[in-house]
């Protein structure tokens, strides 16, 4: 009997409004208080590095303040004059309308009901009966004003040769560099260990590339008499998050694709890494998400639902009157009073070996990605409301963590990453899913954690932001509190879990496993189950031999050094994202096929091997 793959998490990259994900410092900045006096120094100096501020006890109050959720920034859109065309229908009164205008600004078509006369050389003079409608340039107040946004001051694009990338995909970049980088491992030396097409990437962008230098540009420039460009459309594709990793960080040639689950699109890709590993279709995943969705436009429609936190809800929930800002710091309130979600954006990568290649290599084993689960809702009312797939989802990933740690480990060592967007909806409906499912399978006191009181709700990349808290919680033994809210709200079901407003220490030792939970529009629930970095390397040593598991530490030795070291040159700014345009392009010529397989350059793909339907083919 053949064994099953386990997909081990080797490595971790990427940004959000906490910060660099790798070495632990986005989720040091979400317990910053509770942090060791070293790891809090270090994670003060890697948030200052990004803002571009010296990490001093002076500038300590500027870099917090700097981070997580907070007003807009104007470097994203002013929210007190956004831009906008009011409809502005004017009507002759017995004499028509009249305007000189330049002959290059006439319309090539010009309506019937004007006319034209020259004024001069380059002007010609309107006049305009009956009703003409124009659209006035005009600012207006934005009804929401706050959002997770990338530390202050910090530009992906300015660290590479960006050349007007849309910012989901320089986000990208930054954090596909960042986890490679982290992986302590030599790239090269990956690739010849498995082959090229053994090497998944499965990214995306739930919404696809909407700002003004992706499909947002291509969209409105008309409207607004400019230029659509040639890379508008391309660079648009929700899939190109996974396309540029390819092309431009990792030179990949194995499996490649994004699967869009809305709000649970990087647990979509998750399960396709997973697969992949179980399967032994690759031996390399590289999963992840990238979402900027920070835009006017972007953050109107999810307004116009109702879905986002305004100034007006804000100020109800405070009782403050019109005059006085509310605390924007505290405006996603998951599980408690609250009024609505937090945009935000992110980027976040993780990088999964099987077992073998990890032993082998000498990885730092993170934990173990085994399962996710995707079910939808069945017949709705509403396609943005939540339904009842995320129940079955739950039950899935708690049973398969069940049959892994057992009943004891199970009650005793776990924690839930809920998806807790700080909705009235998601507040109630969630906390009767996870107390249901507590219920089921006999565990009390389930500790309970919503990091998007932090960090806002990033869309595709929400489950990413998660992930990587929980691999932080597994290092550092602290559990988030939901500190944005004094207390849960009154119709939150709280039997069998355990909300805190405070950060709780845990024995890392202790822990078992987490579930992820996500919840999308449309109906897209996913769960997943991961393994802690204890049980992950309990279960490899039921595999490997004692000499194995010892070899294999000694490896690591060396990994975990060149990790240490990546976090001392990221602190100090002395790296740059891993950005190779143009580099090691294979043509045409660089190919040779036959029977038995693809040769390109150096790497070689095999023809040769066994499928799924042997038994049912004949021996010639």
């Amino acid at each position: 009997m053949s064994k099953t793959r386990l997909p081990v998490i080797v490595s971790f990259g990427g940004i959000n409004a906490a910060g660099r994900a790798s070495g632990h410092h986005a989720y040091g900045r979400t317990v910053i208080e509770a942090l060791p006096q070293a790891q809090r120094e270090r994670t003060l100096a890697a948030l200052a590095q990004l803002i571009g501020v010296a990490p001093s006890a002076t500038n300590e109050r500027l870099i917090l303040e700097s981070s997580l959720i907070r007003r807009i920034e104007a470097t994203h859109f002013d929210v007190d004059a956004v831009p906008w065309n009011q409809r502005f229908p004017a009507q002759s009164n017995g004499e028509p309308v009249q305007f000189e205008v330049e002959f290059k600004h006439l319309p090539k078509e010009v309506p019937p009901h004007w006319r034209i006369s020259r004024q001069s050389v380059t002007h010609a003079r309107v006049e305009i009966d009956g009703q003409q409608a124009f659209f006035l340039p005009t600012t207006r107040d934005f009804e929401v004003k706050s959002a997770g946004q990338l530390p202050s001051g910090f530009d992906p694009g300015k660290l590479y040769p960006s050349r007007n990338h849309p910012r989901g995909l320089q986000m990208t970049v930054y954090a596909a560099s960042d986890a490679l980088r982290n992986l302590g491992l030599q790239w090269d030396a990956v690739v010849r260990a498995v082959g090229v097409d053994q090497i998944s990437v499965y990214a995306g962008s739930a919404m696809g590339q909407l700002d003004d230098a992706g499909a947002g540009g291509m969209m409105k420039s008309r409207y607004l008499g400019q230029r659509i460009t040639s890379k508008y459309c391309p660079l648009s594709f929700a899939e190109m998050p996974a396309d540029f990793i390819n092309a431009y960080v990792l030179g990949g040639l194995g499996a490649t694709g994004a699967s869009l689950g809305a709000c649970a699109s990087f647990l979509y890709n998750l399960r396709h890494g997973i697969e992949d590993i179980r399967s032994g279709r690759a031996r390399v995943a590289f999963v992840g998400t990238a979402e900027a969705p920070i835009t006017p436009e972007i953050m109107e429609g999810y307004a116009a639902m109702g879905a986002l936190a305004t100034v007006k809800g804000l100020r109800q929930l405070d009782g403050l009157d019109e005059a006085t800002e509310p605390d924007f710091r505290r405006a996603c309130r998951p599980f408690g009073e609250n009024c609505g979600f937090t945009i935000a954006e992110s980027a976040q990568m993780l990088v999964l070996f099987d077992d073998e290649l990890a032993m082998s290599l000498g990885a730092t084993i993170f934990g173990a990605a085994t399962d996710v689960f995707v079910n939808a809702d069945g017949f709705k009312k509403s396609i943005s409301g939540p339904g009842v797939g995320n129940y079955i989802t739950m039950a899935k990933a708690v049973a398969a963590a069940r049959a892994i740690v057992g009943d004891q480990s199970l009650r005793s060592g776990g924690l839930v990453q809920a998806h807790g967007t700080g909705t009235p909806q998601n507040r109630v409906t969630e906390a009767q899913i996870l107390s249901q499912t507590a219920a089921a399978f006999g565990i009390e006191g389930w500790p309970v954690t919503a990091i998007k009181c932090f960090l806002g709700h990033s869309i595709g990349s929400a489950a990413g932001d998660q992930v990587s808290s929980t691999l932080g919680i597994w290092q550092h033994g602290i559990v988030p509190g939901i500190t944005s809210i004094e207390r849960t709200a009154a119709d939150v079901e709280c039997r069998h879990l355990a909300f805190s407003t405070a950060h709780t220490e845990v024995d890392p030792q202790a822990q078992h496993y987490a579930i992820i939970n996500s919840k999308g529009f449309g109906g897209n629930n996913a769960s997943a189950t991961l393994l802690s970095p204890a049980t992950t390397q309990r279960m490899l040593g039921m595999r490997y031999s004692r000499s194995a598991l010892a070899q294999w530490r000694s490896a690591n030795e060396a990994v975990a050094e060149r990790q240490r070291e990546y976090d001392d040159g990221m602190i100090a700014g002395a790296i740059a994202p891993l950005y190779q345009f143009d580099h090691g392009v294979l043509h045409g010529g660089d190919v040779h096929v036959d029977a038995e397989a693809v040769r390109l350059g150096e790497h070689v793909v095999s023809l040769v091997g066994s499928h799924p339907y042997a038994d049912m083919c004949s021996d010639t």
